[in-house]
């Protein structure tokens, strides 16, 4: 029931999303990281980004991450870290010191309140907190809003993306 209330307080955070938007839409390359239940999310936050903007993305499981998008990671890979917290966040703030260590750019997505993760990460997008199977609702946002922001200032048709058709025909 609250639900609705939340996404609205997500909505409300557009500014700010579209300021982080606006440092890292010159960047070529994204990697987005998520574990668990996050990994999904990771997913989408990159496939958005890949679709309207036509920057190269890639979802990627954080805890796989060693074995090849490592090698990828410097300053010019914009890192997006999907980070509530809960049950996989020291490992993921682990992933966020390994990105840093590679002198990578870190966005993070985390729950509302986390103190912490502002001192580890050059940016943040917030949602609120709620039970932990309905956070990926609010934690897509964000990332749709991000993608959406940076396709914007790059100059793309958010409206008609090239090559996307609104629906499938299969035969």
């Amino acid at each position: 029931m609250r639900l609705p209330g939340l996404m609205e307080k997500v909505l409300a955070l557009d500014a700010d999303i579209e300021r982080v938007a606006g440092v890292y839409a010159d960047a070529r390359n994204f990697l987005y990281l998520g574990r668990g239940i996050n990994y999904p999310i990771a997913l989408e936050g990159a496939l958005k980004l890949k679709e309207i903007s036509y920057i190269h993305a890639e979802g990627y499981p954080a805890g796989e991450m060693k074995h090849g998008p490592i090698a990828l990671i410097d300053e010019e890979m914009p890192v997006v870290v999907v980070a509530p917290q809960g049950a996989t966040y020291e490992k993921i703030m682990s992933n966020v010191e390994e990105v840093k260590a590679r002198k990578g750019r870190t966005i993070a997505l985390a729950t509302e309140g986390d103190g912490e993760i502002g001192t580890k990460v050059n940016h943040v997008m917030f949602f609120p907190e709620t039970n932990p199977l309905l956070t990926p609702i609010l934690m897509v946002i964000p990332l749709q809003l991000f993608a959406y922001h940076v396709a914007v200032i790059k100059g793309t048709d958010v409206d008609q993306p090239r090559n996307l058709a609104k629906s499938v025909t299969v035969e």
